[in-house]
């Protein structure tokens, strides 16, 4: 069964929203735990749109499971991960006028950046994920500059239907196959529901399931330990 790893992003959202302290992002963190997540994830936007740094180090001296942190390739970012020293950490594009994630990176070409930022990193024992689309090249280069995991963009998959979302499955599938043969962890996440994630869960070669927008929407009706506890049974 793959873990899951609960991104908590968007309790800081509703926070921002009216700039205040509540709903607290940590209090989602330990709520999601006890529901079953297998770790928490988190994304330190450059704008500080949502996470904030005291987020992340409040997150690294409370939490049981373990830290995702999702950064941009950028000094900024790679100088906080070495101070906090989460678990691990998934670097992912970063554009400022998105609403999120758009699409994975392109390792090809930023190869030499992104070799540097991963050497750096583990230095300071901390695992590397790249989060990219289900491209072969951009899987093989990733293995090329020592990236301990991929985690595979699911997006396209999560929006599509019928035929195209089949397509798009076969896609994820021979991606995860093609990372696990290159001895690479697989992850995958973006857009996955209650509904969409049984075929993905269902993959052998993904470890881990990153969701958070579904799991917090889930959670304003039925509370978010339980929509934690949902979602590892639609996994399970």
């Amino acid at each position: 069964m793959a873990r899951l790893g609960v991104n908590i992003d968007h309790v800081a959202t509703v926070r921002e929203a009216r700039k205040s302290k509540q709903p607290d992002p940590i209090a989602a963190a330990v709520l999601a735990e006890l529901g079953g997540a297998d770790g928490i994830v988190v994304h330190l936007r450059e704008d500080r749109r949502h996470i904030h740094d005291r987020d992340v180090k409040i997150l690294r001296e409370t939490l049981q499971t373990k830290l995702d942190l999702e950064m941009a390739a950028t000094e900024e970012m790679v100088r906080i991960a070495l101070e906090i020293k989460p678990e691990m950490v998934t670097l992912v594009p970063e554009r400022r006028q998105e609403l999120t994630t758009e699409g994975g990176l392109n390792v090809v070409a930023n190869r030499d950046e992104l070799k540097n930022i991963i050497d750096l990193l583990h230095e300071g024992e901390i695992q590397v994920s790249l989060f990219i689309d289900p491209d072969p090249v951009q899987i093989k280069e990733a293995n090329k500059i020592s990236a301990d995991l991929i985690e595979i963009h699911t997006g396209q998959y999560a929006n599509r239907r019928g035929k195209d979302q089949r397509t798009e499955l076969h896609q994820i599938l021979e991606a995860a196959r093609l990372a696990s043969k290159l001895r690479m962890g697989v992850n995958a996440g973006h857009g996955l529901d209650y509904t969409n994630v049984v075929p993905i869960a269902q993959i052998p070669e993904i470890e881990e399931l990153n969701i958070g927008h579904s799991i917090i929407a889930r959670s304003i009706f039925v509370g978010l330990e339980r929509a934690v506890r949902e979602m590892k049974e639609r996994i399970r």
